[in-house]
């Protein structure tokens, strides 16, 4: 299982990753949107956990490059803000898998890239 976490915030990435990687996953990291287009040109994703308000570029071009490069690979949202609350982001972004709050428990979160990723 091979996940990109794209989080601005170094510490909160780097909860995540933890977690994930607990799973036997391979992580990678990027804080923005350069980085994860960088990422993704070099490797396939099974998955991305992937912040909606980005400190660097947007979350959206993120998305929008893992569909046109690697059209298998979802998306977790994560985000801080009731912003999409209402489920339309699954109307913006069809690869979009899920999207949770920054909040929540990181095994959570774990639990919900192993789920995400085994069904790609």
């Amino acid at each position: 299982m091979r996940v990109l976490i794209v989080e601005s915030q170094p510490e909160l990435g780097a909860l995540w990753q933890r977690h994930v990687e607990r799973l036997g996953a391979e992580v990678h990291r990027a804080h923005g949107q350069h980085d994860a287009i960088s990422a993704m040109q070099i490797h396939a994703f099974d998955i991305i956990v992937l912040d909606l308000v980005l400190g660097e570029g947007s979350a959206f071009a993120v998305a929008d490059f893992a569909s046109y490069r690697h059209p298998a690979t979802q998306v977790i949202f994560v985000t801080n803000t009731s912003f999409f609350s209402d489920g339309s982001i699954f109307r913006h972004v069809h690869n979009a898998c899920a999207l949770v709050q920054s909040d929540s428990p990181p095994e959570d979160l774990a639990a919900m890239v192993e789920h995400y990723a085994r069904a790609s």
